[in-house]
């Protein structure tokens, strides 16, 4: 490739959250351009938007399908190479499929979708088309949890028998939602939201981490989902056990009304001869624990990268001792997409290592998640098969 990938944005405009930190993260290596956007829904908020951002008059456009629309119509050395949706849940699936549709590659916000079935159909689009869509779940960009993942994978620890993941978070603790505050407001929303809060929106990441570290899936639950907060809609704080299709049991806890916490997600997954640990407050650690030897501490960037998989090394930005965190893992999945596409583009094969980021299959394998909770909580019957 000999220029940038040229990107479009449905929503992530003035004041949003996670429209800033995709830009960070697309723009961190120097592969990707903002070159268009429909940035809200209201008018105004996305021209101010556009013009914030230095984007084109003509390419800040007032609604998603315009700008589809109007992107496909223009040279293939200007219309945009992929979207970006980062809206709420319940407006993933239509720009999605349009994009799709209209040929653009896309990269979309976890949760996939509203609903599994919305998910199942986008899978059956990006089959129909061949086109690329990445998902941002965040924490599979950490090197150190690529090395995990590798350790695992290559039988270190033998036969993978016990998972502990956790996620909890305090910033739902009070009735926010009803106090102005935005990202609460929606994320509490069955109407925008989906069937679940908190496992919806933080559970989803730790099942995710699960299964991608041990390379192990889901068959069975037992879940127990609970609203703390008087008068919420919506979950927000659950406990799921859990059965792998290997035989190995979880244990996974989320929650969004641990009072103190930030987002404290840790894992920790055993073998017959050992394990890992991992928590994303120190993202360059990873802790591997023996049977019949010390622990051992392994961090991002040590002098040592013959001991580290290429997964890892390929993956990390720094020299040890200068942190890498959420945005650089962010980064991560945006340039092993980028990279994948470059590789595509130019007519070339990309390499194992840029493949590594979460697409369709993780997105399905989400919702299917959410709804397996759901019903599994609502049920008499203690454990409950993992129905995709």
């Amino acid at each position: 490739m000999n220029r940038k990938l040229r990107m479009g944005m449905v929503g992530g405009g003035k004041d949003a959250f996670i429209g800033a930190i995709h830009r960070i993260a697309a723009n961190m290596d120097g592969l990707i351009e903002l070159a268009a956007g429909a940035l809200s829904i209201n008018p105004d908020i996305a021209v101010e938007s556009g013009k914030a951002l230095f984007l084109p008059e003509d390419r800040t456009y007032l609604n998603y399908e315009d700008m589809i629309k109007k992107e496909s119509q223009l040279p293939a050395d200007k219309r945009i190479d992929f979207i970006t949706i980062v809206t709420p849940n319940f407006a993933h699936f239509a720009p999605a499929m349009m994009a799709l549709d209209h040929g653009f590659h896309v990269v979309i916000e976890k949760p996939i979708t509203f609903t599994l079935d919305e998910a199942k159909q986008l899978k059956k689009k990006v089959d129909e088309t061949g086109l690329i869509l990445a998902l941002t779940h965040t924490y599979s960009g950490y090197p150190l949890v690529k090395q995990a993942r590798a350790m695992v994978q290559e039988g270190v620890f033998g036969k993978v028998r016990k998972i502990w993941v956790e996620y909890p978070q305090g910033w739902l603790s009070k009735l926010s939602e009803r106090e102005g505050n935005a990202q609460a407001a929606w994320r509490t929303d069955p109407k925008k939201s989906g069937k679940s809060g908190c496992m919806g929106d933080i559970g989803t990441h730790a099942a995710h981490l699960a299964e991608y570290i041990s390379g192990l899936k889901i068959t069975h639950l037992c879940a127990d989902l609970n609203v703390m907060v008087p008068g919420r809609a919506l979950d927000d704080d659950g406990n799921v056990l859990l059965k792998f299709d290997n035989g190995a049991a979880g244990v996974l806890m989320a929650s969004q009304v641990a009072a103190g916490e930030e987002n404290a997600l840790k894992i920790r997954i055993y073998g017959e001869k050992g394990g890992i640990e991992w928590a994303q407050h120190e993202p360059n650690t990873l802790l591997v624990k023996w049977l019949d030897q010390p622990t051992q501490i392994l961090r991002a960037g040590g002098n040592y990268a013959d001991r580290l998989s290429s997964f890892a090394t390929h993956n990390c930005r720094t020299p040890g001792g200068h942190p890498e965190g959420y945005l650089e893992a962010f980064g991560n999945i945006y340039r092993n997409f980028a990279l994948t596409l470059s590789a595509r583009i130019d007519g070339k094969e990309a390499t194992k290592e840029m493949l590594d980021f979460p697409r369709v299959e993780e997105g399905i394998r989400g919702m299917a998640f959410i709804d397996n909770v759901v019903e599994s909580s609502a049920s008499t019957t203690k454990w409950t098969e993992f129905k995709v």
